[in-house]
């Protein structure tokens, strides 16, 4: 664990007597005592608070918007040019073949694009943006700490530090005053819940996350519960369910990819393997991300090959993503099946242990969102 990065809140993680492991590089909370499953249902009716530090931070720069806008519409399959200031979108950078680099969240701060890139990932997205972008800078941001805080509970919270939080709608970006701290804040999060993501100075995140732990409604949450919430939203884990390898139609994000980038709109295709991606959102793909709900209590989990009869020998698809879903009480896994299969309501076989269990397709996500529109 010496090796690794630590986050500027590792000896607040440690005081708090986090469970740390290896993650992306990084010694990363997976639980505190309160434990996986109490941490994840506190975040659906309370509020957590999760370190995300390990993850990227970067603003891109150059004459003014537009040129920032234009320049990065080369890389990423989304309207940047049409996103209001102060505003954030989803997306992702895409490869020659149509498959995914990494998928991000992107702002429009007025004079610069301000991104949050996968942490496994940041180095890669860095020069890749450094490499095929003229007439900007990219530049990361290391003397920031990056925190969530999850959850209904979450506006209650943040406002009682400054107000401006409260007027937020999803995926609005502010700045504001939080524990006398300059801090760039989003209404987002990827827990399926409402909440805010808080960049904040590295010097004043051990004092900010006391404060807000201080509250009587929020709880640290650590990486366990934090992928059990992202699993039970639907949202895609990056290098799981999406990779290279996978398109944004395979994996079902159709809805990241607004009309003016699609076939007849005003700034079509001109990102890497548009040919395939622009082709597939009219046609369909070949295979399609799907939710899985397993029968009886047993979590089926990532790699667990899935057959459409308990005694075909050749597999039709696999898992990406699965666990226990404490919101629902039951296990939930997502998959990828070939489109003409992936039919809502209809039975597929995982292996389990030498048995072929039968999982029903679902739509997601497998929890309502909640998020404040």
């Amino acid at each position: 664990m010496s090796e690794l990065f630590h986050t500027p809140l590792h000896d607040l993680h440690l005081a708090l007597d986090a469970k740390m492991v290896p993650f992306a590089g990084y010694a990363m909370p997976v639980q505190y005592p309160m434990g996986v499953l109490q941490e994840h249902l506190h975040t659906r009716n309370k509020a957590g608070l999760f370190d995300v530090s390990h993850m990227g931070q970067v603003v891109i720069k150059g004459d003014n918007y537009q040129t920032v806008a234009t320049a990065l519409e080369a890389l990423i399959p989304v309207d940047i040019l049409g996103l209001d200031q102060d505003r954030q979108r989803y997306g992702f950078f895409t490869g020659d073949a149509g498959g995914i680099l990494d998928d991000l969240m992107l702002a429009n701060r007025g004079d610069h694009i301000f991104m949050v890139v996968n942490a496994g990932r940041k180095a890669d997205d860095i020069a890749h943006m450094k490499a095929n972008l003229s007439g900007v800078t990219v530049t990361e941001i290391t003397d920031r700490a990056l925190l969530a805080l999850q959850g209904p509970a979450s506006e209650a919270v943040l406002s009682a530090l400054d107000p401006k939080a409260a007027s937020m709608r999803f995926m609005d970006v502010a700045t504001l005053s939080l524990a006398r701290a300059e801090c760039w804040v989003s209404r987002s999060g990827y827990t399926g819940e409402d909440g805010f993501e808080i960049s904040v100075p590295a010097a004043e995140a051990d004092t900010l996350a006391k404060e807000l732990l201080a509250h009587a409604d929020v709880a640290p949450i650590g990486l366990g519960a934090r992928d059990s919430l992202r699993l039970e939203g639907g949202l895609c884990l990056y290098g799981h369910d999406i990779d290279t390898e996978t398109t944004p139609t395979q994996a079902s994000l159709n809805w990241a990819i607004q009309k003016v980038r699609r076939i007849g709109g005003d700034r079509m295709g001109g990102f890497p393997g548009a040919d395939v991606i622009l082709t597939e959102l009219i046609q369909g793909a070949a295979s399609k991300r799907v939710g899985l709900l397993p029968e009886g209590r047993a979590p089926m989990r990532e790699g667990v090959p899935l057959f459409a009869q308990a005694d075909d020998a050749t597999p039709i698809g696999k898992i990406t993503s699965g666990g226990f879903g404490p919101t629902i009480g039951a296990p939930v896994a997502m998959g990828y099946l070939p489109t003409e299969q992936a039919i809502e309501g209809a039975t597929v076989y995982g292996e389990l242990r030498g048995k072929r269990l039968p999982m029903t397709i679902t739509s997601l996500p497998f929890t309502p969102a909640n998020f404040k529109r």
